[in-house]
């Protein structure tokens, strides 16, 4: 029983002093790829902290302006029908959602036609739609940006290797392989970073596009609610 446990451990060890000598690899790989290549590496990692930040920081947002009481619109619309217009208002002031500020525009326009009530209201859901699509298009630009960015470190890497190559007479293989394999690393960095940018970029536009259906179906309920007294 001692020798398994024995062996167990010893199997553990060589685990560990594996990942840690893959780990020491990487990292020499990257420090020893020169200026240029390490510049391009920093660059890689700052752009994948942004768009993190971005991303996680655009979800909790849309998810929290997607998040509407089903009886919000039915008690608008008893205290419109009821012509308690003060209640209403309070009710849209105390819930924070783009719907909300949409229908509090609206109440500040009731007496007026009709026409200038739905372009008040539009107003407001174009502010709303342009709050939630805040930082996207910097997503969306580190997703195309990262694979060029990557691509343009491998093409430096390249110059290098087969400059040294034309500069030295005797090159063994194994060292311009390692030139190369050096320079595939900042492609293969930024084509993780865009894929995994343009991946949360959709996912936080279709995120909006529910929220602006919503808005646009809460839109309609509350113009048809202002036409029901004139029925």
């Amino acid at each position: 029983m001692f020798q398994h446990l024995l062996l167990f451990f010893q199997t553990a060890d060589l685990g560990t002093e594996e990942v840690t000598q893959e780990s020491e690899s990487l990292f020499s790989i990257i420090a020893s790829s020169g200026t240029m290549g390490i510049i391009i590496v920093a660059i890689l990692l700052f752009l994948a902290v942004i768009a993190t930040v971005i991303f996680f920081e655009r979800y909790a947002t849309i998810k929290q302006a997607g998040r509407i009481d089903e009886n919000f619109i039915n008690n608008i619309r008893a205290n419109v029908s009821s012509g308690n217009i003060a209640g209403a208002k309070a009710l849209c002031q105390s819930t924070d959602s783009p719907v909300a500020r949409m229908v509090e525009k609206g109440l500040q326009r009731i007496g007026k036609p009709l026409r200038d009530i739905d372009a008040a209201i539009e107003n407001v859901g174009n502010l709303e739609i342009f709050r939630l699509e805040k930082n996207l298009s910097t997503l969306a630009s580190i997703a195309g940006a990262a694979p060029m960015i990557g691509f343009f470190g491998t093409v430096t890497g390249m110059i290098a290797a087969f400059q040294k190559m034309a500069t030295e007479k005797n090159v063994a293989p194994d060292q311009l392989a390692e030139g190369i394999y050096q320079a595939l690393i900042t492609t293969a960095g930024g084509l993780f970073i865009g894929i995994i940018a343009f991946v949360g970029y959709n996912v936080l536009v279709s995120s909006v596009e529910k929220v602006v259906y919503k808005m646009e179906r809460t839109t309609v309920d509350f113009m048809d609610l202002l036409q029901e007294p004139t029925v």
